[in-house]
């Protein structure tokens, strides 16, 4: 099981935090999500990871996991009418089991790449084995939420939400498809507006090329995992 370790966070101060009015405007909507979905060219990633033999779906979150790391926005969250900003934070996602349900998988992404599928491999062998949709801890506040839907290749999706409205950014990725000499690929983003605005979503979309990239650079002549 791969453990992880909660992240500590630090309080932004509202009294000096310049979206302060946004912030509380949007504590007030009844739905205070943005989000969107963007067709993201993964032509030179695909043919990578295919050339490498690695698991698509584990060297996709990676890249998505860091990318989403790297935008403090993607990081903050709130808690009891405060906003809490973590280091770093940690995936769940969902992993299909044999019966038609899925189960939850939790996994720690600091890590470079290599030892990162080593470690995430069996966790997500386990999952779908003897995995629930009961969360491994009962502090759910730092994670980022990451959903796939291998079967389509679609341009909106609509993702539930809770009630009262939490703060976890939300990751979805569908099919990819070929067209043209490009492979692309739909990914979705879902975040509380009161945090995020399209700016910062902007700059995950922005860093995930950026991590897509170094995954490539860095592993160019195969992975040994």
């Amino acid at each position: 099981i791969m453990a992880i370790q909660t992240p500590v966070p630090t309080h932004i101060d509202l009294s000096t935090y310049p979206r302060a009015k946004h912030f509380h405007y949007f504590l007030t909507m009844g739905y205070p999500y943005v989000g969107m979905t963007v067709q993201v060219d993964i032509t030179e990633f695909y043919h990578w990871q295919k050339e490498s033999g690695v698991p698509f779906f584990l060297a996709f979150l990676w890249c998505a996991a860091r990318a989403a790391n790297r935008v403090p926005a993607l990081r903050q969250r709130i808690k009891d009418g405060e906003i809490l900003e973590y280091p770093w934070c940690p995936t769940s996602h969902t992993v299909a089991r044999e019966d038609g349900t899925y189960a939850y998988c939790q996994l720690d992404c600091r890590d470079d790449f290599v030892p990162f599928l080593q470690a995430a491999r069996p966790v997500q062998e386990e999952a779908a084995r003897h995995g629930t949709i009961e969360e491994d801890t009962s502090d759910l506040l730092p994670y980022f939420y990451v959903s796939t839907v291998p079967w389509v290749h679609y341009t909106s999706v609509t993702q539930p939400t809770p009630i009262p409205a939490d703060s976890n950014p939300r990751f979805v990725w569908g099919k990819y498809q070929a067209e043209g000499g490009r492979v692309t690929m739909p990914v979705t983003v879902l975040c509380h507006h009161g945090l995020v605005d399209g700016r910062q979503i902007g700059d995950f979309y922005r860093e995930l090329d950026v991590t897509m990239k170094e995954i490539q650079q860095k592993h160019e002549n195969g992975v040994n995992a």
